[in-house]
């Protein structure tokens, strides 16, 4: 039996807020809800914990908006004052955050277990931050809680001791399953903004990598304005910026722009786009679940188990259009094709399995 408050799960983005929401329910008294305050803005963060039931955190941290050194340094010093006073059995963390690395250094400094849910993802690819948050965070984590085989396999590749392993699948999968409105629900919101299903294409962007450079974000945004088909831009905070800065405002006039969706709004157009275009790691999993083909625009990506399937990855520019013609081409074959695929990701038991976990570590 896990005592009160004794797991520290902490967070700062709301990636982290919907695979760690079921954990958190499930460990109920037990969990000791931190936030680092990474994404500040309420419509990346609050809204999250609303749309999943969940109580705002014990703890609040203000490192949002600064510099990554400085988010993971003020993360750790305050972390680490609140393990000191209050010390808990476990620290639970999730993905390739600065968070989660400065989570797992903290914990790592006062001698407390660390859980890694969503261990083992690697793009390969040394100019991500996140792929350097993931292996750090990894090498110092007592449980690796791995999504798939292929995560697995990376672990044990760079000697990792296959008994800190378990694979459990990914919790994306019961964040979307249980929060996806019915179909008259999807179909209402639809309605309100004007589309109709498998008749709009969905697409997010805020990677450094796409919204930075203003030759590659123009490439982009001039892709999705020739797509043909009307093309749903929930704007990032981080993307409306950059636009704004680089001077690109001129080719979002033939987009449909939307403030940042709560999870559940973004569930229902995900599910009846007919096809996402987006540099977001969490739709490369959700359009698995959801059963549409997502365009990824990424030089690398650490989800390889849905390229080829639900997913192809290409670079910005023309490739952009070609695929997505392609698709809408056949659009009711493809749909087809992927409805009868199941997600690599596993069938919903993930936050069950994690939980067992966390109770069998802490002894």
């Amino acid at each position: 039996m896990l005592k009160e408050r004794s797991v520290a799960v902490v967070l700062g983005t709301r990636p982290e807020i919907i695979k760690l929401a079921h954990i958190i329910r499930l460990l109920g008294p037990a969990a000791r809800v931190m936030h680092t305050g990474q994404h500040y803005d309420p419509g990346l963060s609050g809204i999250f914990f609303h749309a999943f039931g969940l109580d705002d955190p014990v703890v609040r941290l203000e490192i949002g908006g600064r510099s990554r050194g400085a988010q993971v340094g003020e993360a750790i010093t305050a972390l680490d004052q609140h393990f000191a006073g209050d010390r808990p059995a476990v620290v639970v963390v999730q993905g390739d955050t600065n968070t989660t690395m400065a989570a797992a250094l903290a914990a790592n400094a006062r001698e407390i277990p660390v859980v890694h849910v969503e261990a083992g993802l690697r793009s390969h690819d040394r100019a991500m931050p996140e792929e350097h948050n993931r292996v750090v965070t990894d090498h110092l984590a007592d449980l690796l809680l791995a999504p798939t085989e292929v995560a697995r396999s990376n672990l044990l590749s760079e000697g990792l001791p296959v008994e800190r392993i378990v694979v459990t699948g990914n919790t994306v999968v019961e964040a979307v399953t249980s929060l996806l409105p019915t179909k008259e629900q999807r179909l209402s919101l639809l309605d309100r903004l004007g589309l109709t299903a498998d008749g709009f294409v969905l697409s997010t962007f805020h990677r450094p990598e796409n919204v930075d450079r203003p030759q590659t974000l123009a490439a982009i945004l001039g892709e999705l304005a020739g797509l043909g088909i009307p093309v749903v831009l929930p704007l990032h905070p981080r993307s409306r910026t950059r636009i704004e800065q680089h001077g690109l405002a001129p080719l979002l006039d033939k987009l449909i722009i939307v403030d940042p969706l709560g999870y559940r709004d973004f569930l229902s157009l995900l599910a009846e786009c007919a096809v996402a275009v987006a540099d977001s790691g969490g739709v490369q999993e959700e359009v698995s679940v959801l059963k549409r083909p997502v365009v990824v625009v990424r030089n690398s990506t650490e989800r390889p188990e849905v390229i080829g399937t639900f997913a192809e990855r290409v670079p910005p520019g023309p490739e952009i259009g070609t695929t997505v013609a392609a698709w809408l081409a056949d659009l009711s074959a493809v749909h087809r094709r992927l409805a009868a695929l199941p997600s690599p990701y596993g069938d919903g038991d993930a936050s069950e399995r994690t939980v067992t976990e966390i109770a069998r570590l802490v002894g």
